[in-house]
């Protein structure tokens, strides 16, 4: 496995960094924007959803 010095490894449990948690963020906007599902006018709003959602998912304890 990768080791990336931003995440640590804690009793079976991961932190992610908000760097990772950002690249994740952006391909899925950017998957969203390949199908239509994002224009220019929505972006704002939709990524940051996007980037919340995620955000929230992966802080759970």
């Amino acid at each position: 496995m990768a080791s990336n010095k931003q995440d640590t490894r804690k009793e079976g449990s991961t932190t992610i960094s908000d760097e990772t948690i950002l690249k994740i963020s952006k391909e899925i906007a950017v998957k969203f924007i390949e199908v239509g599902r994002i224009t220019p006018a929505t972006f704002p709003a939709t990524f940051a959803t996007i980037y919340s959602t995620i955000n929230q998912t992966v802080r759970k304890k």
